[in-house]
């Protein structure tokens, strides 16, 4: 018995679809030949993604008109009448622009403590320490957030070994990223590592006021802002948008050093920041040969300075070439063994005793 495409159309009608009505009704079928037995037709869906869920109904028709007298041969295929969704492009984040004015200084949702470290100069290790404290202290159980606030020189992206940018859902608020049990944002997970960011104060005051509060940064014991050396718009910007639980001051022991260090103490004071205490930083060099210890930059000089100013000292981290070669491949030494590593946990074991952090 030859069959006809009403006949045929008839078995396709009994396929029903997912989402309702059957092959026939919807009128999904296209290009039907019946020629000595052999029958083709093609099921033309929507979309590309209800042609692929649709393989089960493909084969059902297949099946009910190979069961038609006469027919021989089936062939049913699968395509879609349009093209497939483009996926949803990411939202872009942008980081920067005039800060937005506030009434005072805010908490940062979710943040317990906001530890402040400074210096009054470049090169006296104010990051190295910034992220080794901060791992130091998320092996002693703390949930701890680092927030590198040095715009126009980041450098946590390399010394946490962090290269994956934060997430956005909205492209407004970021999701910090992680490494070493610490949550972490800078603008160097955001940019070419080998572009500068040139940029004038206001546009470093919004991109801070950004990573303080448009970042989900709950639940956090202690955030640890590590700042650039100075006392311009950055740390003015800190102050005076958030509460900031108070400040470390690291300097090394010589004079030069502790020189500026005063003047980010005094900063601290003027703008009501309490200031925690000081840490002497490269405060000895031990030979890894010979075992020699040698005072390059000095030594004691930062203890001097906390009790002539009335402030606590707050420990001494040595020099080692070990701390350069950890903190330049991304695994900060506080995450691992040996006497400098021992020097963090000391420090941060400190800070959690006395309820800094």
């Amino acid at each position: 018995m030859t069959q006809t495409r009403d006949t045929i159309m008839g078995a396709l009608s009994a396929i029903a679809l997912p989402d309702g009505g059957d092959l026939a009704s919807r009128d999904l079928i296209r290009a039907l030949t019946i020629e000595s037995g052999v029958v083709s037709f093609v099921i033309e869906a929507p979309t590309p993604e209800q042609a692929a869920a649709m393989e089960p109904q493909r084969r059902a028709a297949e099946a009910a008109v190979a069961a038609l007298d006469g027919v021989q041969k089936v062939s049913a295929i699968l395509t879609a009448h349009g093209p497939a969704a483009k996926a949803p492009e990411p939202p872009q984040l942008k980081v920067g622009g005039h800060p937005t004015p506030q009434a005072g200084p805010e908490d940062i949702p979710g943040v317990a403590r906001i530890l402040a470290v400074a210096s009054g100069k470049g090169g006296v290790g104010k990051s190295t320490l910034s992220s080794n404290l901060a791992v130091a202290l998320a092996r002693q159980g703390r949930k701890v957030g680092l927030l590198d606030a040095d715009i126009l020189g980041p450098s946590q992206p390399r010394m946490m070994g962090a290269t994956k940018g934060p997430a956005s859902a909205d492209g407004k608020t970021m999701l910090p990223v992680e490494a070493h049990g610490v949550k972490m944002i800078s603008i160097g997970l955001m940019m070419d590592p080998d572009q500068a960011v040139v940029w004038r104060g206001p546009m470093l005051m919004g991109a801070l006021q950004q990573f303080m509060f448009k970042v989900d940064w709950a639940p956090l014991d202690v955030l640890i802002v590590d700042l650039p050396p100075g006392t311009g718009d950055v740390q003015l910007t800190l102050s005076q948008k958030t509460k900031v639980t108070g400040a470390l001051i690291v300097s090394t022991p010589q004079d030069v050093a502790l020189l500026d260090a005063r003047k980010a103490i005094d900063m601290f004071q003027k703008v009501r920041v309490p200031v925690l205490g000081l840490v002497e930083n490269m405060s000895m060099y031990v030979c890894p040969k010979c075992g020699n210890e040698d005072h390059i930059f000095g030594h004691g000089g930062v203890r001097d300075e906390a009790e002539k100013l009335g402030l606590p000292f707050l420990g001494e981290i040595p020099l080692a070439l070990d701390v350069r070669v950890a903190g330049d491949s991304g695994t900060p030494i506080a995450a691992g063994e040996g006497p400098v590593a021992d020097a963090y946990m000391k420090l941060a074991a400190e800070l959690v005793e006395g309820g800094i952090a």
